[in-house]
């Protein structure tokens, strides 16, 4: 093969990652099966798209190689292939909002309340709920909690929440958190918990942020 051809080649290779990414809905995707495995049906349900539009972006994910399926009993279940590709995630929304205003400026709209924001890091974070100084609430459903979560964070998942609050102490900050950055269930979760007379926070990071970072995840 000539050096050209085989140089065109490479380049076509990587340039099938970025064809299987090049749609909003299969980015939301690989976002929401880093948090574990997901039926088709699941994930038509949570993109709010038909089973069978859901089967085609997963079509083009498995082309690639992103994700990978199984069969369990009459459904198909899709997890993605590695941890790096839940870390692709997190680079290619990185990049995106450091570069892109219009992304910068959506994203402020989410934190337009700085007191809605844990400014803590990672470990200090982690450190102040071993602790007991913190109680840090995993807000999504539980299945993705047992799947991987932040340490001694606590399964309560918003549709629970408001029958749960009694397992939660008053004199404690809460620490919310859900899928990431883009994710809204942990403002549910703040919007109930500080109407309650709750002192709650949240932080945007997820279980792929956090994983990005170095950080370890417990089951």
């Amino acid at each position: 093969m000539k050096k050209r051809a085989l140089k065109d080649l490479l380049y076509e290779q990587v340039a099938r990652i970025g064809k299987a990414v090049a749609s909003p809905k299969r980015l939301e995707m690989l976002e929401v099966l880093a948090q574990g495995e997901k039926t088709v049906e699941a994930l038509s349900v949570e993109l709010s798209i038909d089973v069978k539009l859901a089967s085609a972006h997963l079509k083009a994910l498995r082309e690639a190689r992103l994700v990978e399926s199984r069969r369990d009993g009459k459904y198909i279940c899709y997890r993605l292939s590695g941890k790096d590709v839940a870390a692709l995630w997190v680079s290619l929304r990185e990049v995106a909002q450091e570069h892109l205003l219009e992304l910068r400026m959506a994203v402020d709209q989410m934190i337009a309340q700085p007191e809605k924001l844990s400014g803590v890091g990672g470990k200090a974070l982690m450190e102040q709920a071993k602790r007991g100084e913190v109680v840090v609430i995993d807000v999504r459903p539980h299945e993705e909690y047992e799947a991987g979560h932040l340490p001694f964070a606590r399964s309560m998942p918003v549709a629970e929440l408001e029958q749960r609050l009694s397992e939660l102490p008053r004199r404690q900050t809460i620490v919310a958190y859900c899928r990431g950055p883009f994710c809204m269930l942990s403002d549910e979760a703040l919007k109930l918990l500080r109407a309650r007379g709750y002192k709650a926070t949240k932080i945007l990071d997820g279980v792929s942020e956090w994983q990005a970072a170095g950080l370890p995840l417990a089951k």
